[in-house]
């Protein structure tokens, strides 16, 4: 009877990933040197645990190949750091007349391109303010135009609710005394003030 296919999945126990990682570790080791050794394949493996302890292997060129790229890497960064020193005006003994030359070149190109870079910014700067301000222009005018509105709804409604109820009108008729107009004028209040708003009539001679 045959094993069982497992899962592959995560060991929820501690323990038994533990171990289960030293035994297939080994093994994967193991494969790749005899991999190496066999095929004559340049090999490299790196594996670190759930700790961070690190496993490695590498056959004999890959080993070659890491340290030629090391110090690849390692003069890189040396030119790297001695160039940044020199572009800061340091250690500037050691340079000739055409080294400094190229040296001045280099720093204007990097200042005229700093120039245009900051020019860029505040041109789209400019832009972005000047959006702004037309919106906050034309807000401002959309609230205007409804407060004149408002006003003016205001005033209407204010005259409306201040006019009279009563009319006055003046008659003038020379032949009809002003006692006589008075006597009659009230004579009329005193039929028409159940149904209707008096109204004055006073003849001036």
């Amino acid at each position: 009877m045959g094993r069982g296919k497992i899962v592959i999945r995560r060991i929820d126990n501690s323990t038994s990933r533990q171990v289960t990682f030293s035994k297939r570790r080994n093994g994967l080791l193991k494969k790749a040197k005899e991999l190496s050794i066999l095929c004559d394949a340049e090999v490299g493996l790196v594996v670190f645990s759930s700790t961070g302890r690190l496993y490695e292997f590498s056959s004999t060129k890959v080993r070659q190949t890491y340290s030629r790229e090391a110090a690849s890497l390692r003069q890189q960064l040396h030119n790297l750091q001695e160039s940044h020193k020199q572009l800061m005006g340091e250690e500037l003994s050691g340079l000739g007349v055409r080294d400094l030359q190229g040296l001045e070149n280099r720093l204007e190109i990097s200042l005229r391109n700093i120039r245009m870079r900051k020019g860029s910014l505040i041109h789209q700067e400019n832009i972005e303010l000047s959006r702004s301000l037309n919106v906050m222009s034309q807000q401002k005018l959309e609230l205007y135009n409804k407060l004149q509105a408002c006003e003016q709804r205001g005033a209407t409604d204010a005259n409306e609710s201040s006019s009279t109820p009563y009319s006055f009108r003046i008659i003038q008729n020379a032949n009809i005394p002003p006692s006589l107009e008075l006597s009659q004028s009230q004579q009329r209040e005193g039929e028409c003030s159940k149904t209707a708003a008096p109204e004055l009539g006073l003849h001036l001679p």
